[in-house]
């Protein structure tokens, strides 16, 4: 796939991703409970999933890969986004959509920039070099500016 169809992609994931903070950010206010509104939140998206999995799968994984897979990997990355959700509607009520993705984006970016360096997860080594902490120099300017009224 082009690259450029790749940064279109990762851009409207983004925006997708912020929208559905704001919705279940709402969501959560309404019903009081922001552990409740990420429940519904993630019920509803194991149901669409499911949905587009049964429509492009071609094939199941055979029985050997699916023993192959080390344990921690079935529930490690959902315990990391539940959390890291819980904390997105818990918080953006109380800090605003653009504060709270700002500083969530700055999270990210912290921890991708250490991951990265480190080469964890299995990734390629991106070595810690001055434009990237000037990146991340100019993210945190970024967010005092957003932050400020």
């Amino acid at each position: 796939m082009n690259q450029n169809i790749n940064i279109i992609l990762a851009i409207i994931g983004g925006v997708f991703l912020a929208m559905q903070g704001g919705f279940n950010a709402q969501l959560g206010v309404q019903l009081r409970n922001p552990l409740m509104a990420s429940l519904v939140a993630f019920f509803f998206s194991m149901v669409f999933a499911l949905l587009m999995v049964l429509l492009s799968l071609k094939s199941l994984p055979k029985a050997s890969v699916l023993f192959g897979i080390p344990k921690y990997l079935w529930f490690t990355g959902a315990l990391f986004s539940v959390i890291g959700i819980c904390l997105y509607y818990y918080t953006i009520p109380k800090l605003g959509i653009s504060t709270m993705i700002s500083l969530g984006l700055f999270g990210q970016l912290l921890f991708s920039v250490i991951a990265g360096h480190h080469g964890w997860f299995g990734m390629p080594q991106e070595p810690m070099e001055l434009k990237r902490i000037l990146g991340m120099v100019a993210m945190c300017i970024g967010i005092l500016l957003i932050k400020e009224n």
